[in-house]
């Protein structure tokens, strides 16, 4: 087109001057239309070479977002099983509180049973201790009774020689008197012999056991008698209480007993008849008869039971002990 422009203008150079004009003015107008296409060329050029970069920008960011997508969606995963772990700590803090409650309470029961065991254990050392010092109390008190019999004994036999009275005391304290020297066969009426020998050895007896040395100690003076095995038990037995009955009423109204003497001997005197429940025996085996017919003067100290009652306690502690 550009060359028919300069053919035609070199055609129409003898032409008039409106043609010249006129294709002036139409090549004017095709440069511009060039320059537009140009123009239009180079910004549709630079259009889609900015579209692809904003393109490739979009893509990159859309991999960028899937991308931080992805790592949110691992994230919130990471977040969930934090959460689920974070559940199960409190769950097992949960427990732990309630184990840990559970043993405070039992702590607190544990330390309650040892605050009861350490009274229980205190009032038992109490306890101990008081039996302890009763058992000691019951020792010095046996030592003592056992004491006091034996000086009985021994001021009873050295007192009774001094006097001349053939009167033996044993071992226990008993002194026996022939019954033949107080009763006739088969009566209980005292005979003047026999009262004789009374108003000689109940004084030198008595002034013994209720000296102020014993007094205190002395539970009980006993009279019995004894018959053999001739006639009935009944018989006997009427017949040997009728005889310490007998005594022990002579002993009452012996005129040379102080009224203290006689005061007190009405508290611990006592008769007794034992008919033939205690036989007396020789070597051989056989009844000794005469020996069995007898009066006997026994003493009892007041505190003749200790040893049961020492038993008692023993017997009480042992079982403390086991528990």
């Amino acid at each position: 087109m550009a060359r028919q422009s300069i053919h035609n203008r070199r055609a129409g150079r003898g032409s008039t001057g409106g043609g010249a004009s006129w294709i002036s003015y139409s090549d004017m107008m095709a440069a511009l239309l060039l320059i537009f296409v140009l123009i239009l060329t180079y910004s549709l050029y630079q259009y889609f070479t900015m579209l692809e970069t904003k393109t490739a920008e979009l893509e990159e960011q859309q991999t960028l977002l899937l991308a931080q997508q992805v790592l949110l969606n691992s994230k919130e995963e990471e977040l969930s099983s934090l959460q689920i772990s974070l559940d199960t700590k409190q769950q097992e803090l949960d427990e732990a509180n309630a184990q840990l409650l559970t043993r405070e309470q039992l702590l607190a029961l544990l330390q309650q049973q040892l605050e009861d065991k350490e009274n229980e254990l205190t009032l038992a050392t109490a306890k101990l201790e008081e039996q302890q010092i009763a058992l000691a109390t019951q020792a010095r008190r046996l030592d003592d009774l056992v004491g006091v019999r034996t000086n009985i004994i021994r001021d009873l036999s050295s007192s009774l020689t001094a006097a001349d009275l053939k009167a033996k005391v044993d071992a226990n304290g008993s002194i026996v008197l022939d019954s033949a020297v107080f009763f006739e066969t088969a009566r209980s009426e005292i005979k003047e012999e026999g009262k004789a020998l009374l108003d000689r050895f109940i004084p030198v007896y008595l002034d013994v056991l209720l000296s102020d040395e014993y007094a205190d100690f002395l539970g009980e003076i006993i009279i019995e008698g004894h018959t053999d095995s001739t006639g009935t038990y009944d018989n006997n037995l009427k017949l040997s209480q009728e005889r310490a009955l007998q005594v022990a009423l002579y002993v009452l109204n012996m005129p040379g007993l102080t009224r203290q003497q006689k005061t007190l001997l009405q508290q611990i005197l006592t008769a007794t008849g034992k008919s033939w429940a205690d036989l007396i025996y020789d070597e051989n085996g056989v009844e000794d008869a005469e020996a069995s017919r007898r009066v006997e003067f026994k003493f009892s100290l007041r505190d003749a039971d200790m040893i049961e009652e020492m038993q008692r306690i023993l017997l009480e502690n042992e079982l403390d002990l086991e528990e």
